[in-house]
């Protein structure tokens, strides 16, 4: 799986939890540069990104990811791990 792949399925799941189909994720992207995502909005995206790819994400995991792309890494390195 590439990391394009990872951007386009996670951008996929943050349109759904903010309901909104413009949303474009870059790598250096982060919750603060989106309005509504909030802390429960983050569950919900944290959750349904483990459903989408077949991970789980540790609570120390989640809360050292700061940008999509600490996300992307997370998820790669899982991914190859399994």
């Amino acid at each position: 799986m590439t990391d394009s792949e990872i951007l386009d399925g996670i951008t996929d799941i943050v349109r759904d939890a903010l309901e909104d189909d413009t949303i474009v994720l870059s790598p250096e992207s982060t919750a603060n540069d989106f309005a509504g995502w909030d802390s429960f909005k983050h569950i919900t995206i944290v959750v349904a990104t483990e459903l989408r790819f077949g991970v789980k994400f540790r609570t120390a995991e989640i809360e050292s990811m700061r940008k999509v792309g600490d996300f992307i890494s997370l998820i790669q390195a899982k991914v190859k791990g399994a």
